[in-house]
Formats: C-alpha cells, sequence, structure tokens
C-alpha cells in the first residue's frame, strides 16, 4: 500500500490561474497544469528569495520534495515560454493558512 501524501502548507492561492500566450496556435494540446503546491515553491523562492531549506519549512516538506516540486514547477514554466502554451494552476496536496494555526511568517500571509 502508498504512503498517503503529506499535506503541503500554503500561504494563499494565486490571483489569477490561468496564463498563456495573447493567440494560440492551432491544434494546440490542453493547458499545462500546475499545482498549486509547485506555485508556492516558485514564490517562495524566487519572488520571496528563499533557499530550498527554509522553503521546505515553511511548507512543512522535506527538503527533497521541495527541491522536487520546484524542478518541476520550473520545467513547466519552461515549457510554456519555450513552445507558447498555456499554464493551469490548480489542484494539489495543499492546506492554506489557517487562523488558529501559527503565523506562517509570509509578508503576504492574508490572516494579517
Amino acid at each position: 500500500m502508498a504512503r498517503p501524501r503529506k499535506w503541503r502548507h500554503v500561504c494563499c492561492l494565486p490571483q489569477n490561474t490561468l496564463f498563456g500566450p495573447l493567440r494560440l496556435a492551432r491544434g494546440e494540446d490542453g493547458p499545462i497544469v500546475m499545482t498549486v503546491e509547485e506555485y508556492e515553491t516558485i514564490r517562495l523562492i524566487d519572488l520571496e528569495g528563499l533557499n530550498q531549506e527554509s522553503c521546505a519549512e515553511r511548507m512543512g516538506v522535506a527538503r527533497s520534495t521541495a527541491q522536487a516540486m520546484y524542478r518541476s514547477a520550473r520545467r513547466k514554466l519552461a515549457d510554456c515560454l519555450v513552445n507558447s502554451r498555456r499554464l493551469l494552476i490548480e489542484g494539489g496536496d495543499y492546506k492554506l493558512c489557517d487562523a488558529r494555526e501559527t503565523p506562517c511568517g509570509c509578508p503576504r500571509c492574508l490572516r494579517r
């Protein structure tokens, strides 16, 4: 039996969930789907400047898990940019910050 996946802590959901080129190519495949936790790793590492260890702590996962999610998210972003594909952010195994929990430390946290 497979081990159950751990919930990843996410501070906030993205304001927009669909990104892509203004003109779509004919016969384009469906959008590339990025999970919310992959989006969170991009936000924490690239936007907030955290290292992978700090990102993993904030999300409540192992550093190797954060690294794998980050690598997957970067590959999806590259595919979208290079091949002019749409990106859809949805799904995943995540839990949003909750007012009953301790603060996540994020400057964008909606609970402040």
